[in-house]
């Protein structure tokens, strides 16, 4: 059996890129860790844990995860303008790459990793956290000497199909910050196409643990709010496949089994 460590930029996104690779590959047998760059606040809290990071082990404990661990850093935000730092930690931008990378791969060392999940170079949608994680995560594996990585990303021609649609139909979601020529991937980079249907109903419940997204008002918010609604055959059928890029200078394939649907 592996272990996997999967990590992601903020509180949701494991379910969100991830959420069924995990969840069967916990079902199978293999130790599943989830780690998040921040704590998902944008803004200074006070006394105590932010309350996304509860939500994370609610999302984690409904998708098998042994463990999880946040690196320590505050969301950096999406405007154009990064917030001053709070008074506790710093914006994962703001972070030094090669600080974060040695957090994490002293994690990925403790936990004896062979796979690491990630991020495509373009960080999915471009998010700056994205990208950091992208950036981070590849300096992390070649500390820590991990097997594999793999990096959790969208066929480009598919978002291209879907925010067309969108538009199409007028539906009012803000989707202004995704540039569709430069997002996430090409098909002919992506190497890792994994079935993850059978899942789809512990990943829609994990993505339900996350309420204050869900119930929030965030530019994701709407889009949330309706997939945890739809029938779980229907959300299968939307979300039901993830894929992943294994850079060819970052390990080799010895656990792509663990992640490759042939069908």
């Amino acid at each position: 059996m592996a272990t996997v460590v999967a990590f992601h930029a903020h509180p949701d996104d494991e379910v969100l890129m991830t959420g069924g690779t995990l969840a069967r590959a916990a079902a199978e047998g293999h130790r599943v860790v989830i780690v998040v760059a921040t704590d998902g606040a944008t803004d200074a809290v006070g006394q105590g844990e932010p309350p996304r990071l509860g939500e994370l082990r609610a999302s984690a404990a409904v998708l098998g995860a042994a463990r999880v661990v946040h690196l320590g850093y505050a969301d950096s935000g999406n405007g154009a303008v990064v917030n001053p730092d709070p008074p506790d930690r710093v914006r994962f931008t703001r972070a030094d790459p090669q600080e974060a990378a040695a957090r994490l791969a002293g994690i990925i060392q403790e936990e004896k990793a062979q796979v690491l999940l990630s991020y495509d170079a373009n960080g999915g949608y471009g998010h700056r956290d994205h990208v950091r994680v992208h950036e981070v995560g590849r300096r992390a594996a070649s500390l820590a000497g991990v097997e594999q990585v793999l990096e959790a990303t969208i066929p480009r021609d598919l978002v291209v199909r879907v925010l067309k649609l969108v538009d199409w139909l007028r539906l009012p979601i803000r989707h202004d910050a995704v540039a569709p020529t430069t997002a996430y991937s090409s098909r002919s980079v992506i190497t890792h196409r994994v079935n993850v249907r059978k899942f789809a109903k512990q990943k829609q419940a994990a993505l339900a643990a996350h309420q204050s997204q869900v119930n929030g008002t965030g530019r994701l918010a709407p889009i949330m709010r309706a997939l945890i609604r739809l029938p779980t055959p229907l959300f299968g059928l939307l979300l039901g496949r993830e894929w992943f890029i294994s850079p060819p200078e970052l390990g080799s394939n010895k656990h792509s089994g663990l992640f490759t649907d042939s069908g």
